[in-house]
């Protein structure tokens, strides 16, 4: 045998199907990319707008670690993605002009939140049309996630906002109360044994803890391992939870006035506190994660071991 049959036989040729799929995942990424330019070239305003919203508005600053959370998701999902068939959906043609309905209906009606949420959809679409059905379900909750990165409008922002100020006011008047402090209260202005004012103004009503915890819930949430309605259950507990927690903080700004000073009480609410109630949220979720399972390890005991006789 010559050398060249010798050396042709010893190579190893890749088989014409995996140079085929490779060639086609090549393909694809630079479909992607092309589209991810373009698509960013044409958001860029709304992209730039939403940036300033986190930065200036503290109720939605959250808003900024919800894409690197998608990403990060997304990237726990690499092997069951990798195993996914790549085959575009017409479908998502729909969802693309579903998306530019609302974009034009948001530049016409002067509402923000429609072309912001059109870039979500935009995204979706794509994602469905591009990659197809498979990868779309395999994502579908991720891009759902998305859609936490938009402030609220403003009309559902007033409606959810003033109802939890009034929460907040008259849970801690109440608490206060239980504690033997002298309470009165004069619209959302409490007014502590007589003579010490405290305002729970709009920034005091939990807005904002409410939106960082339901994106801190829906991440815990699809990273354990956990039946659907004990994730439900996790992320609607995020709301009570969230009350729970600005009503500590007001209780303890409250005492502050009375044992220190206004300015100790105003640091205390505005920096300490914002810090030490996310890890006593977290820990509140990661607790009733675990009375779920002590409520689910009676009933798969039963399932075991059967009633003898």
């Amino acid at each position: 045998m010559s050398r060249s049959a010798q050396g042709d036989a010893g190579s190893e040729t890749p088989p014409p199907e995996t140079k085929r799929v490779e060639e086609s995942l090549w393909s694809w990424a630079a479909v992607a990319g092309v589209i991810l330019v373009t698509l960013m070239w044409s958001y860029w305003p709304i992209v730039a707008d939403l940036a300033k919203e986190w930065r200036s508005n503290d109720n939605y600053s959250v808003g900024v670690l919800v894409a690197p959370a998608a990403l990060y998701l997304l990237w726990l999902e690499r092997r069951a993605l990798r195993k996914c068939a790549l085959r575009p959906c017409w479908w998502g043609l729909v969802l693309l002009a579903l998306a530019e309905f609302a974009r034009w209906y948001g530049l016409t009606r002067l509402f923000e939140s429609g072309q912001r949420y059109a870039f979500v959809l935009t995204i979706a679409g794509l994602v469905l049309l591009v990659a197809g059905r498979q990868v779309f379900r395999r994502t579908f909750w991720i891009l759902a996630f998305l859609f936490l990165m938009v402030p609220l409008p403003g009309k559902i922002h007033n409606l959810i906002s003033g109802p939890l100020q009034s929460v907040a006011t008259s849970g801690a008047s109440f608490t206060l109360e239980l504690l033997g402090v002298s309470v009165m209260r004069e619209g959302h202005v409490i007014v502590l044994n007589g003579d010490t004012p405290m305002a729970v103004a709009e920034a005091c009503s939990g807005l904002r803890m409410l939106t960082a915890f339901v994106v801190v819930s829906a991440v815990l949430a699809y990273v354990v391992d956990r039946p659907p309605w004990q994730k439900t259950v996790l992320v609607l507990s995020s709301i009570p939870v969230a009350i729970l927690c600005n009503l500590i903080r007001l209780v303890v700004t409250a005492v502050l006035f009375l044992v220190a000073s206004g300015d100790t009480a105003e640091r205390f609410f505005h920096d300490f506190a914002g810090l030490v109630m996310m890890p006593m949220a977290f820990l509140m979720l990661i607790g009733e994660l675990r009375i779920m399972s002590w409520l689910e390890e009676p009933k798969t005991q039963t399932q075991r071991d059967p009633t003898p006789g």
